[in-house]
């Protein structure tokens, strides 16, 4: 989907971009053979998103129900939303985040990518978030916390085998913007990991960084501390002109829980420094935005290569519903027969 020849000039700017940071010969766990969920319960709470001056508490629960569920405590009689594409709502307007919705149109919850994508790298195929709003909370650690609250919980393992899909051919979806994704199968059908090339170019201090990566709870855990970049410039429209918008007035963003950067430098301190230069941005967009696209595909753990280049929420997300809607999704056993 897209324009092909805008696509292909994308492939040629991201194929001459450097990599900052090349990880891909870094040894990994194999895949999982069996089901997990969490041992225990845990609960964490942070000012909202949305609404900053408010308390926001999430639980993590284990479940019998396979897949990852939202559940809103505060509207009693509803289901709990799954983790999947089917149940994307929007991906914002002036402020980018998925949103998931399931039924009641009350019944929605926002910016959940930074709490989706750990589907991806964590370990826990089955999970219940149970939230007290539809404005989770936002922390300062990006989501560490998240993260050190999943250890507390602990793993258990199902008597039920972990389903992996892949795709059948390199698939791209394209955007306006020069922007692309592509999902490819794995290299290797013997041993299949998730991997992932991600490359941005931001005309601010950000600037240019692009990292290759294994998916794997190391990186995940690492990456985790990237917080959500802003411009300067949408700093200042947020405390000005933004204030007559409900989304921006009582944003939760401030210069601890957000990396802002201004035309040529940083206006707080950035993170995940690689030989020098800081990599948070690309961090954040690989690991925190784009698998938790990839954690919209519900029926199964996706193995393969994804590739990203200046692209954002709606691409993603634009890319996992064309997934279904042209049936390229599959069991991997399927491409393993296939070879």
């Amino acid at each position: 989907m897209g324009d092909g020849d805008a696509i292909r000039t994308s492939y040629a700017e991201m194929s001459q971009q450097p990599v900052d940071w090349d990880l891909s010969d870094k040894a990994v766990e194999p895949l999982r053979k069996q089901q997990t969920t969490l041992a225990n319960s845990t609960s964490i709470s942070g000012p909202g998103t949305f609404m900053g001056k408010a308390t926001r508490t999430i639980t993590f629960e284990p479940t019998d129900m396979e897949g990852w569920w939202l559940d809103r405590t505060d509207l009693p009689g509803s289901l709990p939303i799954r983790v999947g594409i089917s149940n994307v709502w929007t991906t914002g307007q002036i402020v980018s985040n998925i949103v998931l919705r399931s039924g009641n149109p009350h019944n929605y919850v926002r910016m959940v990518e930074h709490l989706i994508s750990l589907r991806m790298g964590m370990g826990v195929d089955n999970l219940m978030v149970k939230l007290d709003s539809g404005d989770p909370p936002l922390f300062e650690r990006g989501s560490l916390d998240l993260i050190e609250a999943l250890d507390r919980c602990g793993r258990v393992t199902i008597d039920k085998p972990v389903q992996y899909v892949t795709v059948k051919e390199p698939v791209t979806v394209g955007g306006t913007y020069g922007d692309f994704v592509t999902l490819a199968p794995p290299d290797d059908l013997e041993n299949p990991q998730l991997t992932v090339d991600c490359a941005i170019n931001f005309n601010t201090a950000i600037g240019q960084q692009r990292i290759i990566f294994p998916v794997c709870e190391e990186l995940t855990r690492m990456a985790s501390v990237a917080r959500t970049n802003t411009s300067l410039t949408k700093v200042i429209y947020c405390a000005t002109l933004g204030r007559l918008f409900a989304d921006v007035r009582n944003l939760g963003y401030n210069t601890k829980n957000v990396s802002i950067a201004g035309k040529s430098k940083y206006m707080n301190e950035p993170r995940l420094l690689h030989e020098g230069k800081a990599l948070e941005a690309a961090w954040h967009r690989a690991v925190l935005d784009l698998l938790a696209a990839i954690a919209l595909i519900p029926n199964g753990q996706f193995v393969g290569k994804i590739k990203s280049y200046k692209a954002g929420h709606r691409l993603d997300c634009e890319l996992i519903k064309q997934l279904y809607l042209n049936q390229v999704v599959v069991p991997l056993e399927e491409m393993n027969g296939a070879h």
